[in-house]
């Protein structure tokens, strides 16, 4: 009840916003070739409505240069939680020079408007929506929502970024999942200032026949835009290292498809490459001390976890069954059974 009087709140306050902003237009369909050149359209594009027959908006800014060129997609907080890539969109539209901006920069600072205003990584209905693609035109309200996002935003990219963070409970390194072996998608994640890059197909998600639900990144694959996800730190906050080097990374993206002149940016780090990671978990309940650091490179066989149970006594410890780099890592030393302890990436 409680969640569903949040989102009522949310409608309310999103009208008294959406009247005092009157350089926002509300759209029902994203047109790009409508947006005037060489500034700057900022909407509220009409996605679904609640359950009051109100609509629900996604915001998008649209910063068309004066030369045509391609469209590069930045999206954010598929899952509500992960907030870190609003203020890198935020960021990017600030610096870009429009008089020499050639293509289109669409950014969306917050896909999944519903979880988003309930704190809440998943969907109304429960769902992973990064798990519902390509949804279905007359499904459920997760389908429905997921099959939306591409039909009306994402299908009108050329490139893309998916930003995303860890979820609750955990911490991630900046690291990069992409297809390494597509040689336009290799590139791309070389740019993006990442800690570790991991090589990671994503088509479909894993475990998933063709047909089966997917993530957004293996949609927008198999629909021919080449995709990356850079899952920037942690959830629920704005770190400004990650914006920063967010930035850099989008800029670096810009510059390699031409859309922006050569400039003195910061080149990436060499990041650490992976072929492949994996969680590791607990086989029991207990409280969890884990003496390992993100981006730290493990050996065969170190301890990753002490389980204590509440007398402080240690009654298992975990060993990393392989060498590898810790990717990301749970914070929560509350772990019943099949609790993470960490996201292991094995070295290409």
């Amino acid at each position: 009840m409680k969640r569903y009087m949040l989102l009522l709140l949310y409608v309310v306050c999103q009208f008294g916003v959406l009247h005092s902003q009157s350089d926002i237009q509300i759209i029902t369909e994203l047109d790009l070739s409508a947006a005037p050149a060489g500034k700057i359209s900022k909407y509220y594009l009409h996605l679904v409505d609640n359950g009051l027959g109100q609509p629900v908006y996604v915001p998008i800014m649209v910063a068309k240069g004066r030369e045509e060129g391609p469209v590069l997609g930045l999206t954010a907080a598929i899952h509500g939680n992960e907030l870190n890539g609003i203020p890198i969109i935020q960021e990017v539209f600030q610096q870009l020079d429009l008089e020499s901006l050639r293509g289109t920069v669409v950014g969306v600072p917050g896909l999944n408007v519903i979880s988003l205003n309930l704190d809440s990584r998943r969907f109304v209905d429960d769902e992973d929506l990064n798990r519902a693609f390509p949804g279905k035109e007359n499904g459920n309200r997760s389908e429905q929502y997921a099959f939306r996002i591409f039909d009306k935003i994402v299908r009108h990219f050329d490139y893309q970024i998916d930003m995303h963070t860890a979820s609750f409970g955990r911490i991630n390194s900046l690291y990069v999942r992409a297809d390494m072996a597509d040689e336009k998608m290799a590139k791309m994640a070389v740019l993006q200032d990442a800690d570790i890059i991991l090589d990671n197909k994503g088509i479909p998600s894993a475990g998933a026949s063709a047909s089966s639900p997917r993530t957004l990144r293996a949609e927008a694959v198999l629909n021919g835009i080449p995709t990356i996800t850079v899952e920037y730190g942690d959830p629920q906050v704005y770190q400004p290292e990650m914006t920063q080097r967010g930035v850099v990374g989008v800029f670096n993206t810009l510059q390699w498809l031409e859309m922006v002149p050569p400039a003195n940016k910061r080149l990436p780090e060499a990041a650490v490459w992976c072929k492949k990671s994996y969680w590791v978990y607990t086989t029991q309940g207990g409280l969890l001390d884990i003496p390992v650091e993100l981006k730290q490179q493990v050996a065969k066989g170190q301890v990753i976890g002490v389980l204590k149970n509440a007398f402080g006594d240690v009654i298992d410890t975990y060993y990393a069954p392989e060498a590898g780099i810790v990717i990301g890592k749970s914070t929560n030393p509350v772990n019943m059974t099949g609790g993470r302890i960490i996201h292991l990436g094995i070295l290409k």
